[in-house]
């Protein structure tokens, strides 16, 4: 076996884990021009995002993605939908952003891997998990050296192979970087006797007491006046809870592209025109797999499972005539009766698989069948031999048995071989699974059945209709240039118009469309009140079956929103605090020396709740919900004192301490073990998050995926 087929076999589902998955991209060609001014537009144009100081091209970023899909390529998996594309794209990125964070931590560190760590990693005792999931006998559950040795002598000769390994042994240097870095970080971390002593106290002492609050909403908004002084000064205090991400606002109208009478008239006559061919064709379903939008399934339906309009027909049970058209769901149909047999509605049977692999050839997997049949037939029991040979782990352990199942619910060949054969019969057939050996256990009571095969064409439009409705989005952009415009015609031609807020720039639908990821690519390189205008300066977007003409209405860029933008938000906070002043001077009023919060209640009218079982580690307290301040003020109180007021979320509260239980069990050692192993467990991904948050990362992939 050669090393590539090798590691196909073995490495697929590791290479998964590892990079995942992507669709195999167009790398945009590098149009710098010849000028200073055109080679800055254009860095600024393809710069895909920063991390720190660095910039990400969009070509350095696509070129990694390629390689990574080659990697995955090389490992016989070619199926590449969108999201696993989209998988592969945000795995790429993520290594960018951690081989730059973390490079200059090792040059620091003095943190490498030497050859003969390496070696040592693939080669000795103890070898790197990768090498110990790729050189593991899945049958056996054994790691296989002479596996390993063999290979690695194979890439010398073979160099798609050995850039394929080279792509693991990179892995196992990144990862053993990696575990260097967070060794020594965890290491570093300690526990001080201060902190041990706070984390004593945090639980040292439990606390029942009673409480009374006013909320914000008792005191009117008029009582409050806020400056725009006020305002301003809260703004700057609290800049940074105001950071936000971009967002947009849009509007658009999608013209449909709709089937014309043309249209329906060429599929009615294409298909009338094949008709008579069906009739005529000597192996009908072959002609139907070369003709239809549909390949022929080949299973049989009982009268009870042939659809309405075909049931005469196939009563009749004539193989010669054809049925239709008929149309169905916007699609087109003749029919023609091919075979008619007399078949059980379901079967019981148990099988053995034998499937090709990479010690058993399809060849030796009939043999060993043939084998296999001798031995029942002279007795051997049909169950054991499904144990200890069957490749379907899921029948295997209960002897092969399939259970009862009726038609279509098994690939084709072993479906038409059970439903032909008798009760008790035993059988060889072939799948793509392998080859099976069959036992049919019981059958049910025969019936007629119908073996049905249908030419279908879905109408679709034809490209005068695309022109003709492109035409039409294209005069309405052209014609409604600006956003007053658009809005007129909207209403005065009767169009339903979608309105789409807060749009991120990695979303990936909208509202009505099919598919509109170009169309807000495009909606983020416009600015407010202006039509949406694709990379050409085109404002008709294209998405699924429709055209699509659309104006950004609103722009909310990354960073701090400007003040004006929040001002409303910052209005009700202010006003909160101000509340907070005016209730906590009317509970001032009431506190004096001597006087219970019983008796504070009772004189504002307020009613006393209780709660109990509360430290400084709660979450929340009955009665007044998330409230930590209360938590807080309570938790640290003196038993029969009221203390207080303390301003919460929801309004002001005061509280007594009535009842005081001390933790005086002295585990200082257990709880620095405790502090310990958290410390350095979170030290392995925390140092990573605080050096990538302090690399004020800009992504800005939207502009391309």
């Amino acid at each position: 076996m050669s090393a590539i087929q090798f590691l196909r076999e073995k490495a697929g589902v590791l290479v998964a884990g590892v990079i995942g998955l992507s669709l195999f991209l167009f790398v945009i060609s590098d149009f710098f021009g010849g000028s200073n001014a055109q080679r800055r537009q254009a860095r600024k144009y393809y710069e895909i995002g920063k991390i720190g100081d660095e910039t990400v091209s969009y070509q350095e970023f696509e070129e990694k993605v390629q390689n990574l899909f080659e990697i995955y390529k090389l490992s016989g998996n070619t199926n590449l939908d969108e999201a696993t594309s989209e998988s592969l794209r945000e795995q790429t990125w993520q290594n960018i952003i951690r081989e730059r964070i973390l490079e200059s931590q090792y040059k620091k560190l003095g943190i490498g891997v030497s050859t003969e760590e390496v070696d040592e990693l693939v080669l000795g005792n103890n070898p790197h998990p990768i090498v110990l999931q790729l050189f593991t006998d899945q049958q056996t559950g054994t790691y296989n050296k002479s596996f390993l040795v063999n290979f690695l002598k194979q890439t010398e000769v073979d160099e798609t192979a050995k850039k394929y390994w080279l792509f693991f042994e990179d892995e196992i240097v990144r990862d053993r970087m990696n575990t260097k870095y967070n060794t020594y970080v965890s290491k570093a971390m300690y526990v001080t006797s201060k902190q041990i002593e706070f984390e004593k106290n945090l639980e040292s002492r439990t606390v029942d007491f009673s409480f009374i609050s006013k909320s914000y909403a008792s005191v009117p908004d008029s009582l409050v006046k806020i400056t725009k002084s006020d305002i301003e000064e809260y703004y700057n205090k609290h800049r940074e809870s105001f950071r936000r991400s971009a967002l947009r606002d849009i509007e658009y109208v999608a013209f449909e592209v709709k089937p014309s009478e043309d249209d329906i008239r060429e599929t009615e006559q294409w298909i009338n025109r094949v008709k008579e061919e069906f009739a005529q064709a000597a192996d009908p379903e072959q002609y139907i797999n070369l003709t239809a939008d549909t390949r022929h399934l080949g299973y049989f339906a009982g009268i009870n499972e042939v659809p309405p309009q075909l049931v005469d027909f196939v009563k009749k049970v004539n193989t010669k005539e054809v049925f239709g058209p008929w149309e169905e769901n916007g699609v087109l149909k003749i029919a023609r009766l091919i075979e008619v047999a007399d078949r059980p509605d379901s079967v019981h049977a148990r099988h053995i698989l034998l499937s090709p692999n990479e010690s058993r050839t399809l060849e030796k997997a009939r043999v060993q069948a043939d084998s296999l049949i001798r031995l029942i037939k002279t007795g051997v029991s049909f169950d054991i031999l499904a144990m200890t040979n069957s490749d379907d782990r899921g029948s295997s352990q209960t002897g092969g048995d399939l259970g009862w199942f009726t038609e279509g619910r098994m690939v084709l060949p072993f479906n038409n071989a059970c439903f032909t054969a008798n009760k008790k019969d035993l059988f060889k057939v072939e799948t793509t699974f392998g080859v099976h050996i069959v036992e049919i256990i019981d059958q049910s009571k025969k019936s007629r059945k119908y073996n049905i095969g249908i030419i279908d064409r879905k109408i679709i439009p034809g490209s005068l209709t695309n022109q003709k409705v492109y035409s039409e989005a294209s005069q309405f952009a052209g014609t409604n240039n600006t956003y007053e415009k658009f809005q007129k015609a909207v209403a005065e031609k009767g169009l339903v118009k979608q309105v789409a807020n807060d749009v991120t720039p990695t979303q990936k639908t909208l509202p009505g469309l099919e598919s509109p990821r170009s169309l807000i690519i495009s909606l983020f390189q416009t600015e407010a009140g202006k039509i949406v205008l694709d990379g050409n300066q085109q404002a008709v977007f294209e998405t699924g079956d429709k055209y699509v003409v659309a104006y950004c209405t609103k722009v909310q860029e990354e960073g701090i929103a400007p003040l004006k933008d929040v001002e409303n938000e910052i209005r009700i906070n202010v006003m909160k605090d101000r509340k907070a002043e005016v209730i906590s001077a009317e509970f001032a009023n009431y506190i004096g020396p001597g006087k219970s919060i019983d008796e504070i209640a009772r004189s504002m009218n307020l009613t006393v709740q209780e709660a109990s079982g509360i430290n400084f580690r709660s979450y929340s307290v009955t009665g007044a919900g998330v409230e930590p301040a209360l938590i807080a003020a309570a938790s640290s109180s003196e038993s029969g004192t009221v203390a207080g007021p303390v301003k919460g979320n929801n309004g002001v509260f005061l509280v007594s301490v009535h009842n005081v239980i001390q933790n005086t069990d002295d585990n200082s050692n257990t709880l620095k073990d405790r502090l310990l192993a958290t410390y350095q467990m979170r030290g392995t991904y925390e140092a990573y998050e605080a050096l990538r948050k302090s690399a004020n990362i800009v992504d800005k992939r939207y502009k391309f995926y």
